[in-house]
């Protein structure tokens, strides 16, 4: 086990942080719009100590479903609210969500996914929504509509848009969106197929200069 030291909690907060010996934290700077962080890069949240994180995002998009194409697009409006510069790369399937022809029908299968569970079985039988369905539903017939449609009320009720509008409203916050100019050519793309946010068709290299500085995500 590693040994670990005591470290004085920030000004203003009552609970102490434990850090391994020899750890060094990094300073991220000052965040924009507000006041110079602790020169540990430490902040407080109430009484919670936090790392004042980087103010520069970068989320890389690969994954087409709809269960994957909301992490990235939740996680930079989460972002955008803090003052966060943020940019977003979709590449390989993570372009449809780009694809104004197949993001509003974006699906959601549960073949392959032992996380799938469903709340309502709850009401059946205590305990049941925390259980796994089997993965053997997945292939039958309708079970992928089933499934997406399942989702989307679930997202719905959580006040959650649906990804056209959630693109929309990214992009009016100041995200800045990003085509991989690889899977454009692959995929035999038109401009005109794309969300008309998307500031242009990248390579991949243009997009390791345009997130130099930042925390990338790969999603």
């Amino acid at each position: 086990m590693n040994a670990t030291t005591e470290a004085p909690a920030p000004t203003g907060s009552r609970t102490a942080v434990r850090v391994p010996d020899g750890f060094i934290m990094p300073d991220f700077g000052p965040r924009p719009g507000g006041a110079a962080a602790p020169a540990t890069g430490e902040g407080v949240v109430g009484s919670v100590p936090t790392y004042a994180g980087p103010r520069k995002i970068a989320f890389i998009c690969s994954k087409g479903n709809l269960d994957m194409a909301y992490p990235a697009l939740i996680m930079g409006n989460a972002a955008l609210s803090e003052s966060c510069e943020v940019h977003i790369f979709f590449t390989f399937w993570g372009l449809d969500i780009l694809n104004t022809k197949l993001n509003h029908k974006l699906r959601y299968t549960m073949t392959g996914n032992t996380a799938m569970h469903m709340p309502e079985l709850g009401r059946l039988r205590p305990g049941a929504e925390h259980l796994s369905l089997p993965q053997q539903l997945g292939s039958l017939p309708g079970m992928t509509t089933y499934a997406t449609r399942t989702m989307k009320k679930m997202m719905e009720a959580e006040d959650i848009p649906e990804i056209p509008e959630f693109l929309d409203m990214i992009a009016a916050a100041g995200a800045h969106l990003y085509a991989c100019k690889l899977t454009f050519d692959m995929y035999k793309m038109l401009e005109a197929d794309l969300h008309p946010a998307c500031e242009g068709v990248i390579s991949a290299a243009d997009f390791i200069v345009i997130s130099e500085g930042a925390q990338v995500i790969f999603v």
